[in-house]
């Protein structure tokens, strides 16, 4: 199942008080980059972040779920309804995420 437009636009609403956020869709689901950096992305109208150390301690309870069939588990985010929430956990997570892959040369 797809995620739907509506929902990676409530989210991109909810992250508005953060600069840089912008998204890529990849089949049929939205990654979604913090300042060029990837926290995570939308899965089956569900918000989903990496697994570092700060979101694990920001979100305690949080269950793992899979994004789709064969990926890594990562943090369902319950609390997409806190504007807060999700600004101050976007930026706790924000040094502890991998630094962007260089573009490779054609």
């Amino acid at each position: 199942m797809a995620s739907s437009k509506e929902y990676l636009e409530f989210i991109l609403g909810q992250l508005s008080e953060l600069e840089e956020i912008t998204y890529r869709a990849m089949m049929g689901e939205f990654i979604i980059y913090y300042r060029g950096k990837i926290v995570g992305g939308i899965y089956d109208d569900r918000l989903l972040v990496k697994p570092v150390k700060s979101a694990i301690s920001y979100m305690p309870t949080a269950p793992y779920e899979l994004p789709y069939e064969g990926a890594k588990e990562m943090l369902l985010v319950d609390e997409v309804d806190n504007k807060e929430f999700l600004t101050g956990l976007f930026h706790a997570m924000y040094g502890e995420l991998p630094a962007p892959k260089p573009k490779k040369k054609k």
